[in-house]
């Protein structure tokens, strides 16, 4: 510990500080962090301290939760007094039990609780030494809980290497800096483990070192054991080369002195990762143990572990020495003797497995699948990338090849990565995959995605479905299911008519060759209002048994409760699941989980969150180049724009979307694109405009088919009709709706049909039941802009037939929500409501100062008793275009009529009229 009296100062209060905290020291390899590591360990357990270990290594970057393992195997016994549900999120994580994959918030909270738990007898501190090897899901989960370990009596410190990016630098924890020594330390130091030098070599050794601990203690025996009849000045005329590489050239001139036996058990012991200063304990056992290596111990190679006594490398560079010195088919030896080693632990012996075969071997194939269908039920969607593409490389037959390539090829689609997705099926050239249907689901997918081509992917998946048909399928069969869930995702996006019912056709006569699954997609993506009946309890049927189901399953199965109303009862899972699946797995499958959470939070009103949980799917779908996605996400910030009154901002949006997906066919986009307009129209009061919007969508009095906003913009269809005195036309689609069964497809469908149905009757009496019926269904606190709406027209109509008292209660109600939804000029037309029902509201000359110089200008030309067409004559603007603005208007002065602006006007402070 020469020269590093304030780092041992800054270790030694970190240590006896009250409260848990968090430390990472950073610095260059053989900088002397690992020694650091060591004293602040003992500085620990001299206090009492409970020391765990854990060391991150290259071998095992990918592997999932590698790292945690670590920590987390000597507290196996702590596990069993937690609660069922840390218990069970823990099971997943050692692979112990089934069940979704935690997110990183959910298993940080949960590790939390475990180290509280081990804690509570005895302080304890972690060490991670090489945190940059640290595989990305433990990374995540140990910055979130070090973040998170003021109070406690926990303490975590991190070594890492100044030069290796890590997952580490973004997790914003305090850092100490290990620089290199001083001149004067760096003298003491190699005075001390190397006395008598020869003045000229030290001042080499000096000068080479630049202060490094590690080259001063190495770089003298180098020298003294030269047998090369180089002189010193040659050995270190490595120019522009980095230290450690030359270092690592120190270690392999050791080596390569060894015995051949001796060697590969060093390069068994660094392919299996066995650590720096500590004999690791991985969740299925113990790291490889290398025997009969004290000739590599006596050349300072390695050291003995004081604890369990087993052989450790030195140094990390060691290990990266020993790797390179070895040829590759004494590589291959050592991974074939460890996939044996591991042949209880599925993942580890793949790892190995696909390094030791070089030629085709089934058995090693089979064993890379089963551990790439473990890896993405684990969050790993990345690893059985790799693993995949492996296992069809080592293939015996063309089919196989062909099927894991399309399996990896899928699964990189649904990470985000098109373009590797492309490169594998492009891969596949001369094993019949670039003809075959598994290439379809990726071309297809591929096409849809990035350019939102839903006429050319949905040629191509008919006819690859068709083919297999024709081919004689009996069996349930991956890629066929694949095909078909493509397909109705295209068809989604397309909303074609004739598209759907040729999908159908195809589908019916396959009977059970397509999957329970795929007929709720089938049936809630496509027609929800002719095909949804009993989609909700199948949806929770399927949501039920989370343990088998992939990203890709919960995520369409979310798409399919969106469809009837029911995402709240499931955005938990998908909470859980997308912050890993943005990290580690499937991203394409987290923008729509995104976009669900998003839908949700619309639903519910938590309106300010959607915004934020929109612009993340935002960016996420920008960085990875999804076009198709980019174009969702804008169109739900519109639709969430028009909601809150930012109309400019909503039209915007709606025609950039409108823009890119009317040429394209993705009607799904054109559909919200009118509901934007739909939606804007009647935030300003423009029922007119509201009404053309909404035809487009469906016309009145029926709900177009495959049109997935035709039930969803029951309510404003009507309301706009109602408000432009097409009271027939209004009063026949909330018939419709009645007649079609919408109340028992969805609680949100429930609300609104039965609102739509008091808000068009003339019969006093049914008005009264259906806005009972609405108002006091269960569901309808959980959808409050509808009810809101809802509620305001009941006091309309209150007020004209009962008197104003007895409009008050609703109107009140109305106004309230939409003051939380955050819908200002909902809020102001309930507001002018209440006024006008006698009861006094905050209205003041604040809100009319919020008038613009145009709003005020057209006020008072109508104050004046100019109709629209005389005003926009003057004001060269259109009579629609007027009308608009005095719906602006009015409910910012607090009135409903022309006759009452001259008094609104008058109220303004310093009046002068215009």
């Amino acid at each position: 510990m020469v020269g590093r009296e304030s780092e041992q100062e800054g270790l030694s209060a970190f240590v006896a500080a009250p409260g848990g905290r968090a430390l990472v020291l950073r610095g260059d390899a053989g900088v002397g962090k690992s020694a650091l590591l060591d004293h602040v360990a003992e500085l620990a357990t001299a206090q009492q301290h409970r020391v765990i270990r854990a060391a991150g290594v290259e071998a095992e970057s990918e592997l999932p939760f590698a790292g945690l393992h670590q920590f987390l195997y000597p507290l196996l016994t702590y596990i069993d007094r937690l609660d069922d549900a840390h218990r069970g999120v823990f099971d997943v994580v050692f692979g112990r039990g089934g069940g979704t994959p935690p997110s990183v918030m959910t298993l940080g909270i949960a590790v939390l609780d475990l180290l509280a738990l081990a804690a509570s007898q005895k302080p304890l501190l972690l060490v991670l030494d090489d945190g940059q090897w640290l595989d990305t899901s433990s990374t995540q989960v140990c910055g979130f809980v070090g973040r998170r370990l003021t109070g406690s009596s926990v303490r975590l410190v991190v070594g890492l290497r100044s030069e290796v990016p890590s997952g580490f630098d973004t997790a914003a924890l305090p850092e100490l800096p290990v620089t290199t020594l001083s001149e004067k330390a760096s003298e003491q130091l190699l005075d001390r483990h190397h006395p008598g030098l020869d003045p000229r070599i030290r001042r080499l050794v000096l000068d080479e070192a630049q202060g490094n601990p590690l080259a001063l203690l190495e770089l003298p025996p180098y020298v003294r054991g030269n047998r090369t009849g180089r002189t010193p000045e040659e050995l270190f005329g490595y120019t522009g080369i980095p230290l450690p590489l030359r270092l690592q050239h120190v270690y392999g001139a050791r080596i390569a002195a060894l015995g051949d036996a001796v060697r590969a058990e060093l390069l068994r012991g660094a392919l299996d990762g066995v650590g720096a200063g500590t004999t690791t304990v991985l969740a299925g056992g113990t790291r490889y143990r290398m025997v009969e290596a004290d000739e590599a111990a006596a050349c300072g190679l390695l050291d003995i572990d004081p604890l369990s006594g087993d052989f450790v490398f030195r140094h990390p560079l060691v290990r990266s020495a020993v790797v390179q010195k070895a040829t590759p088919n004494e590589r291959r030896a050592a991974h074939a003797v460890l996939a044996q080693v591991h042949r209880d632990d599925l993942e580890r012996r793949a790892t190995h497995l696909a390094a030791s075969t070089v030629d085709p071997d089934e058995e090693a194939a089979a064993t890379l699948e089963a551990a790439a269908d473990s890896a993405i039920l684990r969050g790993g969607a990345l690893a059985a990338v790799a693993w995949l593409t492996r296992a069809a490389e080592l293939s015996e037959s063309p089919e196989e090849r062909s099927r894991r390539l399309g399996s990896a090829a899928y699964i990189a689609g649904h990470s985000g990565r098109l373009d590797q997705a492309r490169r594998l099926v492009r891969s596949g050239t001369g094993s019949g995959i670039t003809d075959s249907p598994a290439s379809a689901v990726t071309s297809g997918y591929v096409a849809l995605f990035e350019d939102g081509d839903v006429r050319s992917s949905q040629r191509q998946v008919f006819a690859a479905i068709e083919s297999m048909r024709d081919s004689g399928v009996r069996e349930p069969h991956e890629v066929l299911t694949r095909l078909v869930d493509l397909l109705l995702a295209i068809n989604q996006y397309a909303s074609d008519e004739a598209a759907w019912e040729r999908t159908h056709e195809l589908l019916g006569p396959l009977g059970d060759l397509v999957p329970s699954h795929s007929r709720i997609y089938q049936d809630a993506w496509g027609d929800v209002v002719r095909r949804g009946a009993g989609v909700r309890e199948r949806v929770e049927r399927a949501f039920a048994d989370l343990r088998d189901l992939e990203p890709w399953d919960i995520t369409r199965l979310g798409v399919a409760a969106y469809h009837v109303d029911t995402l709240s009862h499931y955005r938990p899972h998908l909470q859980r699941t997308v912050d890993r699946e943005v990290e580690t797995g499937a991203v394409a499958d987290a923008m729509t989980m995104l976009h669900l959470i998003m839908l949700d939070q619309i639903g519910v009103g938590e309106w300010a969150e959607a915004e934020h949980t929109g612009q993340r799917c935002l960016e996420l779908t920008t960085a990875h180049g999804h076009a198709l996605f980019v174009l969702h996400t804008q169109a739900y910030l519109g639709l969430l724009a028009a909601l809150r009154g930012e109309v400019e901002r909503a039209r915007g949006l709606q025609a950039a979307v409108e823009a890119w997906a009317r040429p394209r066919g993705v009607g799904f986009l054109t559909q919200i694109t009118d509901a934007i307009g739909t939606t804007a129209a009647l935030a300003e009061g423009d029922y007119e405009a509201a009404y053309l919007h909404a035809i487009g969508i469906t016309p009145p009095g029926t709900f177009q088919p495959y049109a997935h906003q035709a039930p969803r913009t029951l309510l404003d269809l009507v309301e706009a009709a109602l408000h432009t005195g097409r009271t027939q036309q209004a009063r026949a689609h909330a018939l419709a709706a009645q007649n079609a069964g919408l109340p028992d497809i969805s609680p949100r469908l429930a609300l609104t049909t039965y609102g739509a149905l008091a808000i068009t009757t003339t019969d006093p009496t049914e008005a009264d039941h259906m806005y009972h019926r609405a108002e006091s269904h269960p569901a309808a606190p959980h959808f409050p802009y509808e009810l809101a709406r809802i509620r305001l027209a009941h006091g309309i109509r209150q007020r004209h037939t009962q008197g104003p008292k007895a409009a008050r209660r609703f109107l009140i109600q109305a106004m309230e929500s939409f003051e939380r939804l955050g819908a200002p000029t909902w809020t102001e037309r309930a507001r002018a409501e209440l006024k006008a029902s006698g009861l006094t509201t905050h209205t003041t000359s604040a809100q009319l100062a919020e008038l613009t110089w145009q709003e005020r200008r057209i006020a008072d030309l109508a104050a004046s008793g100019l109709t629209n067409k005389e005003i926009g004559e003057r004001m060269h603007l259109s009579p629609r275009t007027v009308s608009s603005h005095l719906y602006r208007v009015f409910p910012k002065l607090g009135i409903t009529s022309r006759a009452a602006l001259r008094d609104a006007l008058g109220k303004i402070p310093g009046d002068q009229n215009v």
